[in-house]
């Protein structure tokens, strides 16, 4: 008993002395951090910067990251950085020259098809089981918004269609490392064109010219005009704020009209101009949203600067404001005889190594003479069988004709790629497995 008594004196001495000790501590200014070395506001950077890396950035784990771009992350000795030292919303913050490059092969899916579960489910699969890593798909088609959307004019118009939840689509996809690009048609509008018939594209005699004059449908919007540009930019933004990496715009081109036809009113720009400008704004916007930007052209304004001109189109242009091009080379799409880099292409379908890559060949040589070309070229390839060119003309695709493209493309020296089929029903044995 006695014993105890003293153990229990003895044990409240010592505990009486240490927490004399650390209030002597407490009292000259320093806390138990200070004890160890560190102050409390090295602690409060400690749970915002001490993240991997990897977790700081997108969840996607995309190709095409350098050792210097990891390197920039750190300090010499591996600690984070004064520049890094900022608030958490600081360190997510993306700007475009931070964002990673991906080596983009992909494959398009309508609105449709994202907003079905069983479909994208399939390809998030096949994405994963395959050298895929990238979807395109339909954000703005046919005139509407494929999901309610919040930018006014829309919402006035009345210009949108439930085919799919957008965050819930990209939050799935995004769990899988798979890179997300929103399709938007621009100015093959017939739904704003109708709603708003000042922004539309006129006939001489005033009426509004539409491209299918036997079904009187297919109205277009006026790509000279910047209130149809910033509708298209406002409907970018909003898909980038919805989780989108990158805005893919399609029909970013003037009509396939006879000039005697159409009426564009009174202009200053030409039309090369117009949509070189319109992009220009358009990338400056979404830049500052951290997004990238591309666009789709017509492979045939690889051989023809002026069919280039009269879609508005022009090679050594079009890219110099935007991260990528995406040049539709479907060898369907040739007319027969089509010279092209100076081969000759009875059929064209029927050659579809030759035609994509003499395409890519003398799209490499004009944009070799532009050293500040920004853009990359990722083009899109024929997945589907064009019955409609005729018997003799045409062959079915499958399996070979998509890895002919696809090698074209890689021996012409360019590394990206996406397949086209507007039933979205791919050839997977195409695609190079996974382990």
């Amino acid at each position: 008993m006695k014993r105890s008594r003293r153990l229990i004196i003895t044990t409240a001495i010592l505990a009486v002395v240490v927490i004399s000790t650390f209030a002597a501590i407490y009292i000259s200014g320093n806390s138990f951090g200070g004890v160890l070395g560190i102050n409390k506001a090295d602690t409060q950077v400690m749970k915002e910067e001490t993240v991997p890396v990897s977790q700081q950035e997108s969840s996607k784990q995309q190709e095409g990251s350098t050792v210097q771009d990891q390197e920039q992350s750190t300090s010499n000795d591996g600690n984070i950085t004064e520049e890094q030292s900022g608030t958490i919303e600081q360190t997510e913050e993306k700007k475009p020259a931070e964002l990673e490059k991906v080596k983009v092969k992909a494959v398009y899916l309508t609105g449709v098809s994202a907003g079905s579960t069983k479909t994208l489910d399939k390809y998030i699969d096949i994405i994963n089981r395959t050298e895929l890593n990238a979807v395109v798909i339909d954000i703005k088609d046919n005139g509407v918004v494929n999901y309610p959307s919040a930018v006014p004019a829309v919402v006035e118009y009345g210009l949108f269609v439930k085919y799919f939840d957008p965050e819930k689509v990209i939050r799935k996809l995004h769990d899988n490392n798979i890179y997300v690009i929103a399709r938007l048609v621009c100015f093959r509008d017939d739904g704003l064109a109708m709603k708003n018939t000042d922004l539309a594209i006129k006939r001489t005699d005033g009426t509004i010219w539409k491209e299918n004059k036997k079904k009187n449908t297919g109205a277009w919007t006026n790509p000279y005009l910047e209130e149809v540009w910033q509708y298209n930019i406002d409907i970018a933004k909003e898909a980038i704020s919805k989780g989108f990496d990158e805005v893919q715009f399609d029909y970013v081109r003037f009509p396939t009209a006879k000039k005697s036809e159409v009426n564009y009113g009174e202009n200053a720009q030409t039309k090369v101009d117009a949509i070189c400008n319109f992009l220009k704004l358009a990338s400056q916007e979404l830049h500052d949203a951290g997004a990238q930007v591309s666009a789709d052209v017509f492979g045939i304004i690889a051989e023809s600067k002026s069919d280039g001109e009269n879609l508005g189109q022009d090679l050594e242009r079009i890219g110099l404001d935007i991260d990528g091009i995406s040049p539709m080379v479907y060898p369907s799409h040739y007319a027969n005889g089509q010279e092209v880099n100076g081969v000759a292409f009875p059929k064209p379908d029927l050659d579809p190594y030759g035609v994509v890559y003499q395409t890519l060949l003398k799209t490499k040589d004009r944009l070799s003479k532009i050293p500040e070309y920004k853009a990359v070229i990722r083009p899109y390839l024929q997945d589907f069988t064009a019955t409609w060119i005729g018997k003799g003309n045409y062959q079915t695709y499958g399996t070979e004709q998509v890895r002919q493209q696809i090698k074209a493309v890689y021996d012409a020296g360019y590394e990206e790629w996406i397949l086209w089929d507007s039933s979205n029903t791919y050839t997977v044995d195409a695609f190079e497995k996974e382990e």
